[in-house]
C-alpha cells in the first residue's frame, strides 16, 4: 500500500483568469490528522475539494492511495473520502432519516455505532434532525459520512460557525477518528486550532504549498514568510 493518502503532482486549478492552485506538489500522509492553513483566498478549499472530485485539476494529477482519480467512480471515491462542510447540512425528517440518505439499508446497530463515533447518543436517532443545535447537527453530518465506512475524513473549517464547546467536540471526534486509523485531512484558518489538533501542516499561500510536514518540524524551523504568517495576529492564535 502506497505510504501517502493523497499524492499532488504539479496540480493547477484555474478558474477564468483566476489561478486558485499554482503547480501544486504534495503528499499527504496516510495517518493522523493533516491541516491546512493559508491566508483567505490562498486555495485551501480548493486543494481540499480536489481530494473527492468536487473540484478537478486543470492540469496536472491528484492520485488517492497511488491510483488517479479519474480513474475512480466519483461515487464510489465520496464514499471512501467522507467530506464534512462549513456548515451542516441537514434533511427533513429524523436522525435516523438523516443517516437512511447516506445508507438506506443500514442496520439499527449501525446508526447507533455512527452516532456513536460522531459522540450522539443513540437516542438522537429519534430526534428531528433540523431542531438540534448547530454542533448537534454537524456531529449528526459526521454521523451520515461514518456510515458509509469512509477511508479518509475531509473537513472544511466545520467549526467556523460553532462556539467553542461545540468546536472542542467536533475536534475530539476529528482525534478519534485518526487515532482509530481513518486520516483526517482538515481545512482551518484558526492558527490555534492547528495547533491543538495537527500532526501535519500544509501552508497555502497564493494558491502555492510554501511549506509542508509535520507540525513541530514546520513551527520548529519555519521560513521567514511562514513565520510572518503564522506569527501574525488575526488567526485566533492563543
Amino acid at each position: 500500500m502506497t505510504a501517502s493518502l493523497y499524492d499532488f503532482d504539479r496540480v493547477s486549478v484555474t478558474s477564468g483568469e483566476v489561478l486558485r492552485l499554482r503547480d501544486v506538489t504534495l503528499a499527504i500522509p496516510a495517518g493522523g490528522t493533516t491541516v491546512v492553513v493559508g491566508p483567505s483566498g490562498s486555495g485551501k478549499s480548493t486543494l481540499l475539494r480536489l481530494c473527492n472530485r468536487l473540484e478537478v485539476p486543470t492540469s496536472g494529477e491528484v492520485r488517492f492511495r497511488g491510483t488517479p482519480l479519474d480513474e475512480l467512480d466519483p461515487l464510489v471515491l465520496r464514499q471512501r473520502a467522507g467530506m464534512v462542510f462549513q456548515r451542516p447540512t441537514v434533511f427533513a425528517g429524523s436522525v435516523r432519516d438523516n443517516l437512511r440518505v447516506a445508507d438506506p439499508h443500514a442496520s439499527e446497530e449501525a446508526m447507533q455505532r455512527s452516532l456513536e463515533r460522531a459522540s450522539l447518543d443513540a437516542g438522537a436517532l429519534d430526534r428531528t434532525a433540523d431542531e438540534l443545535s448547530g454542533g448537534e447537527q454537524q456531529r449528526v453530518c459526521l454521523a451520515r459520512t461514518f456510515i458509509t465506512g469512509p477511508e479518509t475524513l475531509l473537513m472544511d473549517e466545520p467549526t467556523s460557525a460553532l462556539d467553542p464547546q461545540a468546536t472542542r467536540a467536533i475536534e475530539s471526534v476529528a482525534e478519534s477518528t485518526a487515532a482509530g486509523g481513518c486520516p483526517v485531512v482538515w481545512v482551518t484558518h484558526d492558527l490555534s486550532q492547528m495547533r491543538r489538533i495537527a500532526d501535519h501542516i500544509v501552508v497555502l499561500m497564493e494558491g502555492r504549498v510554501v511549506r509542508h510536514g509535520p507540525l513541530d518540524e514546520v513551527l520548529g524551523s519555519p521560513t521567514e514568510l511562514v513565520r510572518e504568517y503564522l506569527e501574525g495576529d488575526d488567526h485566533g492564535i492563543q
